[in-house]
This record gives structure tokens, sequence and C-alpha cells, in this order.
């Protein structure tokens, strides 16, 4: 048991680890495109352990804490430093700042390929009954899970909500059922219950869209919208929360116990489900690389949305702040998102998570 937790706490930071050296790959890839000096890229946290090699001016180092990985342009903070961070053309620093939340996003919708290739790619204009209720009018028609419904009376199926209709509009008649089992083409007939019994629905049966094979590479484009629908999601979460349309607990955030406590939770249920292995476990490192990127966008100082923020008067005023009253700022800004994060870990242990069984 103590072994197996031990596993998981490994693979969870190391989960996470890859997602920060991601990000930070993301910013060391824009600045030397934009032909910014680089002094450092370092996998861990300081203290150093070793240089590993030095390439194209950059120090690639071995730090002592394994959980992530930073990078340290060149005059990150002094304009007055040639070939540095804040020397460069604010279209420049916005590409470098903008470049770390994007390849968390971008490591989101391979993710996303990745789940979809595992389960399939759904097929939008067809039905396919999943499971059938014992004793419902589906299963005394003799329908079982794997029939793919065709027509309802002379209502051609092209997806869930056609069915629904069909079998609503037919509520205590007698009604045709035309499916595909195995290739052959079969017609039942069976009543709609008006007032079936709780769950079950008029003729007893759960239905989906069938799936069907998708290479990773064919996946991008889902992966792409399963992106977007899940920032957008995050996104709007401040916004449900003060119309009271979500609980704010949804809304928490989570130190490492937190995520911990999840990762357990979707390994379990990956089992009990019977989900295809490994499904859940992407789904989470997708959440979180999701979560990271946006996070990083928000308009916060010290985060890269707060950076970018202080571009835009250059960008669009030709006029930059002070770059000694910005440091500062982020300076008091860092320190106040640290003690965050220290509430935030200390909230995981005093006031644990409450996870579905």
């Amino acid at each position: 048991m103590y072994s197996n937790i031990l596993i998981q706490i490994a693979q969870l930071a190391v989960g996470l680890a890859a997602l920060i050296i991601i990000h930070e790959f993301g910013h060391f890839a824009a600045a030397r495109l934009f032909k910014i000096r680089v002094d450092e890229f370092g996998l861990g946290f300081p203290p150093r352990v070793a240089t590993l090699f030095t390439a194209g001016g950059t120090k690639f180092t071995l730090n002592l804490i394994p959980l992530g990985g930073f990078v340290r342009p060149k005059g990150e903070n002094d304009p007055n430093i040639p070939d540095g961070l804040a020397a460069a053309n604010p279209w420049k620093r916005l590409g470098v700042l903008i470049a770390g939340p994007m390849a968390n996003l971008l490591v989101g919708v391979v993710l996303y390929a990745m789940i979809i290739n595992r389960i399939g790619s759904p097929i939008p204009d067809q039905v396919q009954i999943i499971e059938v209720v014992p004793n419902s009018p589906a299963a005394q028609a003799g329908l079982l899970s794997g029939d793919l419904i065709l027509w309802v009376n002379d209502t051609e199926i092209d997806g869930t909500e056609s069915i629904r209709t069909a079998i609503y509009d037919n509520l205590g008649n007698e009604t045709q059922i035309t499916y595909s089992r195995d290739g052959q083409v079969h017609t039942v007939t069976l009543v709609p219950r008006p007032n079936p019994p709780e769950s079950e629905g008029a003729i007893g049966i759960v239905m989906s869209n069938p799936t069907k094979s998708v290479s990773v590479i064919a996946a991008l484009p889902a992966g792409v919208e399963a992106v977007y629908q899940h920032s957008e999601t995050l996104l709007t979460f401040p916004v449900k929360i003060i119309r009271g349309e979500m609980d704010p607990s949804e809304g928490r955030l989570l130190g490492f116990k937190g995520m911990f406590d999840v990762y357990q939770a979707v390994q379990e249920t990956e089992v009990q489900q019977n989900i295809p292995p490994g499904v859940n476990v992407l789904g989470f490192f997708a959440t979180l690389t999701i979560s990271f990127g946006i996070l990083n966008l928000l308009p916060i100082p010290a985060l890269d949305g707060g950076r970018i923020m202080f571009t835009l008067p250059e960008i669009i005023l030709g006029r930059r702040v002070p770059p000694k009253y910005e440091n500062a700022i982020h300076l008091v800004s860092l320190a106040l998102l640290l003690m965050l994060l220290l509430f935030v870990n200390l909230q995981d242990f005093l006031n644990p998570i409450s996870l579905p069984k």
C-alpha cells in the first residue's frame, strides 16, 4: 500500500515538473527565436548540482530540487543590458511572455488528442444503445447493448436529440424501432412509457454516439476544441460563482496534497469504471496544464499575464512604465502569491477536499 502511494507521489511530481519545464521551454524557445540571450535553462530549482552543457551562450543546468525548472533570460529586469529581455522591443517581450502559457495549452491539445485516440471519436449522427434496463420496453422487445438505432417510426435518427423527440412524441403508443445489429437491419415494436420509473426513461435504454478509431494526429482538431471549451469553463468560473450558478467550493484552488488526492481518485475510478488504461490520468494532466496556462495568462503582477499587461502601454501609447516601478509591483505581488500558495497548501490539510465516492 505504502509503496503504491510513493509511486503515485513520484508520478504526480514528475508530471508537474514536466509541465513546468514545458512552460519554461516555451519562454526559452521564443527568446531564442527573437535573438534574446538566455543565461540559464535549469532543470529543477537551485541550488545548482551541475552544469550539463553550454549551447548558444545558455548554460543548461541540473539543480537540487526536482520540482520543475526555470529560464533566466539575460537582463530580465534591466532595460540597460544589451540583448536582454527588458531591452527588447515590447512585441518581442510579449511573444516571450505568452509563449510559456501557450506551450502548456498546446500540451493540453496533444493530451486530449491522445485521449480521443484511446476512446475513439464520437460519430455525432449515429445513436448506439450502451445499456438496456431489465424488464423495460426495450428489453422486452429484444433490443441489446450495441444496437444502432436507425429509425423510430418514419423518423430517421441522426443524433441523440432526434431519438428523444421521436420517442416522447409517441408516449403510450405502439412505436416501431428499426435498428442494426451485426450488419443486419431489424424492426421491433414497443410502447414508450408515459410514466417510467425514475432514471429509466420511456423505453429503458442508455444511449450514446458510437465511436470510430482515429490517430492522434487526426484527433488534434478535436483536441483544440476540447482545450478551448476547458479554457472557457475556467475563465467563466468567477462570473458563475458571483451569479450563484456554481458553489464557490467547485472553483477552489488546490495545493500539492489536494492534487494528489484527485490524482489518486482518478486512478481508482479508471479501474472501477473499466475506462481504457491511462485515459483518466491523461485527462488529469490535461486539466493541470490548461489550468496552469490560463492561470499564468491572468493579469496578475509577477505572473506572465501581469508582465504582459505592462507591455501594453508601450505598445499602445509608446510609453513604458518605468522599470523600477514595474519591478517593485512584481516583487510585492510575488510575495502575496507565495502567501496564497502557502495558504492553499495548508488548507489541503486543514480542510481536505471531499471527492465523490
